[in-house]
This record gives C-alpha cells, structure tokens and sequence, in this order.
C-alpha cells in the first residue's frame, strides 16, 4: 500500500477540491464586487461628461441678453457642488457618502432643467447653432446617464444580494470579512428615467 505524506496529501486535496469550490461561487463575491465598481466608473464618467458640457451651456446662453442672471448663478454654483463632491470605488459602502454624491448631482439637475425653461423665452438662444448642438449633447447624457445608473443599481443588487444570503454569506465568513454592503440610488423609479429635455424643436 503507498502512504502519501500529508504535505502531499493536502495538496491532492487542495487540486481536487478547488473546482468544486470554484462551481460553489467561491469567486462570486469579488467577481460581482469588481462588476459593480466597473459600473460606477461608467455612472461616475456620465456625470462628468455633463458637468463638462455645463460651461458651454452657460457661456452659449450668457452671450444672449437675458433676465434671470440668478438660474444661470445656480446652475453654475450647483456644477461646482456637484464636481466637488465624489464617491471612490473604496468608499461606495459609505451611506452617507453616497448620499451626498446623489444630493449634488440631483441639484445639478434641478439648477439645469430651470435654465432650459428659461431658455423657452428666448427664441434667439434656442434657435442658435451652438444651443442645438448642446441640445443633442445634452439629450444622449442624460440618456446615458440613466442607463448607467440602471446597470450599476442591478450590479449593486446583484453584489448585495450574494454577500447576504447563502452560500455567500459562508464565503464571505470565512474568505471575504471586509465585504460590505454598497450603497444605491434610492430615488424613486420614475426619477431614474432620463428627463425630457425639450428646447422647444420638437413638434
């Protein structure tokens, strides 16, 4: 009868054993963890994409003589609110954080719709080449933008939903302990829809 040494036995057993354990999702939770950080690189790139077409925006409506210096002061302010507040693939599982992330970026999104509806009462402005070809850009973000969203709150489920119920919860026991639960979007459905934005063109 051959007697194998421990050493070798426990390597035997450590060569069997691992694809099976592979097939019982032991790589599940760093596998959708990384899913849902790739994710909110793609939300996190929308948002800026916006914030980087904001000043041309401003500069195309200052030119014009309009009243409501104020809307224009508050998309500007907002923008600034919104870029200076950031959320880090390391610190998605901060609530709070996370909060105020989303609370910038929805002031954002108040300060813009305002100015387009001021926008309404210029013809001159919502005519011009340059407000047309920001009204096309500005269309496909905030369409991007949802969709990006949408995809990273599936991913964040997906990702929260493996570390809390079995088997991942025994994974993330004994392999995992510094998986945490990440934070979400928790607006309601209907304003996780792309807005409308009309300059008026449409008929």
């Amino acid at each position: 009868m051959i007697r194998f040494s421990p050493r070798v036995s426990a390597l035997a057993a450590v060569v069997i054993l691992t694809p099976a354990m592979a097939g019982c999702g032991i790589n599940a939770i760093p596998t959708k963890e990384e899913a849902a950080k790739a994710k909110w690189a793609d939300v996190q790139s929308q948002y800026q994409r916006r914030a980087d077409l904001v000043p041309n925006l401003v500069a195309t409506v200052q030119g014009a003589a309009i009243a409501e210096r104020t809307t224009l002061t508050q998309v500007i302010e907002a923008r600034a609110q919104a870029t200076g507040v950031t959320v880090t693939p390391e610190t998605l599982n901060d609530p709070a954080a996370f909060q105020r992330y989303q609370a910038a970026q929805g002031q954002l999104s108040q300060a813009l719709s305002r100015l387009l509806l001021v926008v309404e009462r210029y013809p001159d402005i919502k005519s011009g080449q340059n407000f047309l070809a920001l009204q096309s850009q500005i269309e496909g973000t905030e369409n991007r933008i949802s969709i990006a969203r949408r995809d990273y709150i599936q991913a964040v489920r997906q990702y929260n939903t493996e570390i809390t119920t079995f088997p991942g919860r025994l994974w993330k026991s004994f392999l995992y302990p510094s998986a945490e639960v990440m934070a979400t979007f928790d607006c309601p459905a209907e304003e996780q829809k792309a807005p409308k934005v009309d300059f008026g063109t449409s008929k």
